[in-house]
């Protein structure tokens, strides 16, 4: 049997690095992509990074810097970031089916099947690769572990001299990091393990196995053994399902308005639903939640859950239920920042179970999985909002802000980029 190899392929940068495929004029320029309402900084490119734009920063707070250094700002564009993320994945299974995609910027491959005799020239190749056909910079970490793949990844991020690729086979580069950037450690458990003087990836390779686990349960005997080469975490399984599912959004604005609130939720709703549905499951319980503003007096929050008797993923169904729920928290007097809708307690779409009791609709239940069926072809056959919940065209006021987003050039028509060619 094979021993185990991964790869960790890692997009530079990659929701600025999305915005530059399209932007080449930004290559070597401060760049910031903002989250909903173009509050915060959740991708600078390295040039903003140096100018020390953290992760996280209040955009109002940087409007200043921002213009003194000419830092060119984005929305967030969510649509490009995942159609993009979806040619690397679908570049890297052409390369092996044994893929694990952990992130919308990260995706893990076992290339214990595949005969390479240069794991690092391989690795340059499948970097250029990337590069020529998607156009995204990426660093390739090549290791025994899931978790030293991870540590190598990073390594080949930060040191120019490896060219974007470290095959891992030298302990000296866990010396070189610090705990608090090991896989799994984070801040929390950084100043249990400090305090044990594991201050780097080599300390806590070094630690016993017994010791480990008593500071951080078996999850520690495990990362021991990882970086010490031995395999404990494999590659997830594809399609695993889903415990529950949400969607929520902060509000572009405040609102008070009921009509406004149901036009987000039947948003919620509907998105949630089909993400259900696509996994082939079904929910028995549903529910919702509202807030104020955390920033302003008077902070407030509420929530409500319902039970189905019968399992659902109809949105229609869930919509009218938690829309009556909605209907007894809702206060006029009220400004509300915030909604989302949450699905869980699932059952699997092809085993419904009936009860002795006659609660289990049956007939109606099929009726319904061939509407619902109707409705996603046409939707995946001529665009998912093609049919839709009437409710959600009640009003787009809740919808976040996205005054700097740059045209979603590879899934609407009317944002496709215009090629001018012009004769002499």
């Amino acid at each position: 049997m094979n021993q185990p190899v991964f790869a960790l392929i890692d997009c530079n940068n990659f929701f600025v690095s999305c915005e530059r495929v399209f932007r080449p004029d930004l290559e070597g320029k401060p760049v910031v992509v903002l989250s909903s309402n173009d509050g915060c900084a959740v991708a600078r490119s390295n040039e903003a990074k140096a100018l020390g734009i953290p992760m996280g920063a209040p955009a109002f707070k940087y409007r200043q810097l921002f213009r003194d250094h000419g830092v060119v700002q984005f929305s967030a564009n969510f649509e490009l970031y995942g159609d993009i993320s979806k040619r690397i994945t679908m570049l890297l299974t052409s390369i092996t089916p044994r893929i694990e995609v952990y992130s919308v910027d990260e995706s893990f491959l076992d290339l214990s099947q595949l005969n390479i005799h240069d794991f690092t020239a391989w690795g340059k190749m499948v970097r250029q690769k990337i590069l020529e056909w998607v156009g995204i910079p990426v660093s390739i970490g090549i290791a025994p572990t899931k978790t030293l793949a991870k540590l190598a990844s990073e390594r080949a991020k930060k040191d120019p001299e490896l060219e974007g690729v470290l095959f891992y086979n030298d302990t000296k580069y866990l010396e070189r990091t610090s705990i608090q950037d090991v896989w799994g450690v984070g801040w929390r458990l950084t100043p249990r393990l400090k305090a044990e003087g594991v201050s780097n990836a080599w300390h806590l390779a070094c630690l016993s196995p017994q010791r480990a686990q008593q500071l951080m349960g078996i999850h520690g005997r495990q990362m021991v053994a990882e970086l010490n080469g031995v395999s404990c975490y494999p590659l997830a399984r594809e399609g695993k399902p889903q415990k529950s599912i949400s969607r929520t959004r902060t509000f572009g604005e405040d609102t008070s308005e009921a009509n406004v609130i149901e036009s987000a939720l039947a948003n919620f709703t509907t998105q949630a639903c089909y993400r259900l549905r696509r996994e082939g499951q079904l929910t028995r319980r549903a529910g919702l939640f509202l807030t104020t503003s955390r920033f302003k007096p008077g902070y407030r929050n509420w929530s409500r859950e319902v039970h189905f008797s019968t399992p659902t993923a109809d949105p229609g169904l869930i919509l009218h239920t938690l829309v009556e729920q909605f209907s007894q928290l809702y206060s006029p007097q009220q400004s509300y920042h915030r909604a989302g809708v949450f699905l869980y307690d699932f059952a699997s779409a092809g085993q419904l179970q009936t009860d002795l009791l006659g609660y289990v609709d049956t007939p109606l239940f099929d009726k319904t999985t061939a509407r619902l069926q109707a409705i996603d072809h046409v939707n995946n056959r001529w665009g998912k909002y093609t049919l839709r919940i009437a409710a959600e065209d009640l009003a787009r006021r809740w919808e976040p802000k996205h005054r700097l987003r740059s045209p979603r050039y590879v899934s609407n028509w009317d944002e496709l980029p215009v090629a001018k060619i012009g004769y002499r």
